[in-house]
Order: structure tokens, then sequence, then C-alpha cells
């Protein structure tokens, strides 16, 4: 099967923009999450949660009937330093990135480690659709219909064991195809992680494409993570590693500078960033200046608490921010 071809959704399947702003409104996720403050995520690991959402609980936050964010937004208005560190910077460079074929590099803590194509990683895997807000660390947010995958049913493919504590994430570095890796912004290749338990929860989302289509490679083509309760960096695109490991994996902008990138960096309004405020958020949707654009609340967890909150149950997140 052809990358073409795994990306494809029927056109019956396909929902128009304007019925996609139709939706009913779902009930408000409006629980509260302790203070996050910013110090240095060292020593001891982390305790995982045991506590589950039920079923009912995931489905609620997979769809939003706030107005979705113009696809035109969407695809130039966005981070992908690997393009440049402008926001209209990768769609006009990603042009060169070559999408197929593709293979990702699975490997670590796990019984069925291996190489495998791009058509392979999602065979029997039902595509769903998501609709989802994207919070950025720098104050922005967008609300976006993705399609893909959950992330925990292409997981548990490779049968990781009870040693696979944590998920570690790599996206591609070809400097052929990637003009902004030749300036050393971060630490290349970009790396990302999550908890194995973060990783498994049903919202987290294998994404391939949006608004109906297959993804553009400005926005993490072929395949990009989406954590919705997560600020927007830790959604890593393009990817093309992923291992299972026993310790929390390094990662690009958490080495950079830890003091302002924590490792699980969840979105909370009631800790500012170092040099802003985290308190609101503006919403790129419609027209007009996105530097002007409404400025609205930042929820906790992104509105995702009902969902995810129980992952940190215990955990001391004025360190484990």
């Amino acid at each position: 099967m052809s990358l073409r071809d795994a990306l494809r959704i029927r056109e019956s399947e396909v929902t128009d923009e304007t019925v996609y702003r139709d939706r009913r409104r779902l009930l408000a996720l409006m629980a509260t999450a302790p203070a996050l403050t910013l110090a240095g995520c060292a020593e001891a690991e982390p305790p995982a949660s045991t506590t589950r959402v039920t079923p009912a609980q995931a489905r609620s936050g997979f769809r939003t009937d706030e107005p979705l964010t113009r696809v035109e937004d969407i695809t130039s208005y966005n981070n992908f330093y690997e393009f440049g560190t402008g926001k209209g910077d990768p769609s006009s460079a990603a042009k060169t990135l070559r999408t197929s074929p593709w293979t990702v590099e699975v490997g670590g803590e796990c019984a069925k480690p291996g190489r495998v194509s791009f058509e392979d990683l999602l065979r029997g895997v039902a595509n769903e659709e998501r609709i989802y807000r994207l919070r950025c660390v720098e104050g922005w947010s967008m609300v976006i219909p993705w399609s893909g995958v959950p992330l925990a049913s292409v997981l548990r493919k490779f049968e990781p064991n009870a040693n696979a504590k944590y998920v570690a994430f790599t996206t591609l570095a070809d400097r052929e195809q990637m003009p902004g890796l030749r300036f050393r912004s971060i630490n290349w290749p970009y790396r990302e992680g999550l908890r194995i338990d973060e990783a498994m929860n049903p919202l987290a989302f294998l994404a391939t494409g949006l608004y109906g289509k297959a993804l553009p490679q400005q926005n993490g083509a072929p395949l990009r993570l989406v954590v919705p309760w997560k600020y927007g960096f830790k959604s890593i695109k393009s990817i093309v590693g992923i291992r299972f490991v026993e310790r929390m994996p390094s990662t690009a902008w958490n080495d950079l500078q830890p003091s302002e990138y924590g490792f699980f960096s969840n979105v909370n309004p009631a800790v500012d960033h170092p040099r802003w405020s985290q308190k609101t958020e503006r919403r790129i949707a419609g027209s007009g200046n996105r530097l002007l654009a409404n400025r609205i609340d930042t929820r906790p967890f992104n509105g995702y608490a009902d969902q995810v909150a129980s992952l940190y149950s215990g955990m001391d997140l004025r360190k484990w921010y």
C-alpha cells in the first residue's frame, strides 16, 4: 500500500469545514489542577499513577465545538525550527521535505523492535478524527481537526515490557531537506518524550492529517504526535524514531533551557513562564492580525483535566513541572 493510499480518507468520510463549525457544545472541562513552579527536573524519577480514566471520560475529550482555526492559519503560522525560526518559514521551506517512502525505527524495552514503514506502522489501526485544542508555550492557541490513530494502539504492537517506563521520540534531521538545521538553535535532532502512562492515555494521538486531508509538510508530515494537555512543543513532528526506555529521556527544549521548559510541560495558567504570563492565550481564529487576536483564559491541562489530572496524583507538581 502506498503512502498516499494509507493517508487517503474516502470522500464520504471527509467532514466539510462548515459542518465542523456546527457541532453541539460538550460539557466544559473545568477541573482545577495544582500549581506548577519552575524548578529543575533532576535526581529521582517521578511516580507513575495507576489511576485510569473511564472510556466515557476519554471520549468526552475527543471533540469540542469551539470555532476551528482556519486551515490557512494552521498551515502558515507554526513552529518547525528545522525549517526556520519564523512563523512563516515552515510553510515556505518545508516543501523540500520528502515524506515518501518513510520509515520509523522502534526499539528499546520491547519484544518486537525493528524499522517499519509508515504503512506498516499504521496497519490494522482504524483512522480516527479528533478535534483538539493546541496551546503553544508562547501564549497562542488553535483548535485543530486532526485525523490519525491513537498512540497507544501503535505502541502496543511492539509489546513494551515492564522496564518501559518512558517513550522517547526523535524527529528527522536531514540537512538536505531541512535548511534550519544549519543553525544550532537547539541540539539536533529534535527529541521529545512521555511517561508510558501518558503515552497510553486515550487522548495521546499520532496525527497523519488535518481537515480530512494528508498532513502538510510544515505541520509535521507524515507523522506527528499530538498531546493536547501539554504545551505544543511536546507534540513532536516528522517522527523517525520511537524508543521504549527505563529512564526519563533527554528532550530538546528541556536540555536547552530546563528552568523554562520542564519535561512534563502540562498547560497550567497558574504558573507563568519566566518571561511571560500563562494566564491567557491568543486564540488564532479567523482573519486579521494574529498578534492582536482575542485573548481567552487558559485552562488547567488545556481543558483536559478530567482525562489526565489523575496521571499526576501524588506528584509534587512544584518540582515536576
